[in-house]
C-alpha cells in the first residue's frame, strides 16, 4: 500500500514540475490529498480479527438469521421454493454412488455384467477374535496375547483372556490374521476371523 501511494505521489510531483504547476484541477486535488495523507494508512484500513476471535456480523445479517430461525417448517419450505425461483437455482436429484456404476452405457452393459459375475469381492481385512481357551494352556495363552497386542502388560493380558470372547486385533491383512490365528491356537485358544 505504501509503495503504491509513493509511486502515485512521485508521478504527480514529476507531472506538476514538468507542466510548471499548470495541472488540471483533478490532478492538483489528488496531489494535495496525497501530500496531506499519512504515509502509513493504519487508521484507514481496519485490521482483520485474530484467528481465535469471534467474527462480528452486521446487524442486518443477525436480524436475517433470527427471522429465518423463527420460521416454521412450512414457511422454510416456501422460503426455499421462492429462493430457488428468484435465484434461478434448479433442483438436482441426489444420485447414490453405486447408481453411476450400475447404469453404464448400453453397449458396455453386457461386458460389465460378465466381468462382475466371476470376480467376487474377496475380503482383504479381518478382525481376529479370541473366543475360547483350554484351561490347562491359560498361562501360555496369556503370554501369547501379551506378545500379539502391543502395549499390553501381563495383568492386562490376563484380564483380557479371562473375559472372553475378546477382539485381539481389528482391520488386519489376511496374512497377518492367519499368523495370529496360528499362534493363538498353538497356545491353546480358539480363534475366529471375521
Amino acid at each position: 500500500m505504501y509503495c503504491t501511494l509513493h509511486c502515485i505521489r512521485t508521478s504527480l510531483r514529476v507531472a506538476a514540475q514538468a507542466h510548471g504547476h499548470h495541472l488540471p484541477a483533478p490532478a492538483l486535488c489528488a496531489l494535495r490529498t496525497l501530500r496531506t495523507s499519512p504515509a502509513c494508512l493504519t487508521n484507514a484500513i481496519a485490521t482483520p480479527p485474530l484467528d481465535g476471535a469471534p467474527k462480528q456480523y452486521s446487524p442486518k445479517v443477525q436480524q436475517l438469521v433470527n427471522d429465518i430461525a423463527s420460521l416454521t417448517l412450512l414457511e422454510v419450505s416456501d422460503l426455499n421454493e421462492l429462493l430457488k425461483k428468484t435465484l434461478n437455482i434448479q433442483d438436482v436429484g441426489i444420485m447414490p454412488m453405486g447408481a453411476m456404476a450400475a447404469a453404464p452405457s448400453a453397449g458396455a452393459a453386457p461386458a460389465a455384467e460378465e466381468d462382475a459375475a466371476p470376480a467376487k469381492k474377496e475380503k482383504t481385512h479381518f478382525t481376529v477374535k479370541l473366543t475360547e481357551l483350554k484351561a490347562e494352556d491359560k498361562v501360555k495363552l496369556i503370554k501369547e496375547v501379551k506378545n500379539c497386542m502391543q502395549g499390553l502388560n501381563l495383568v492386562q493380558a490376563k484380564k483380557l483372556v479371562e473375559s472372553l470372547p475378546q477382539e485381539i486385533r481389528a482391520n488386519v491383512s489376511k496374512e497377518e490374521a492367519e499368523k495370529l490365528k496360528t499362534a493363538l491356537e498353538a497356545a491353546g485358544g480358539t480363534v475366529v476371523l471375521e
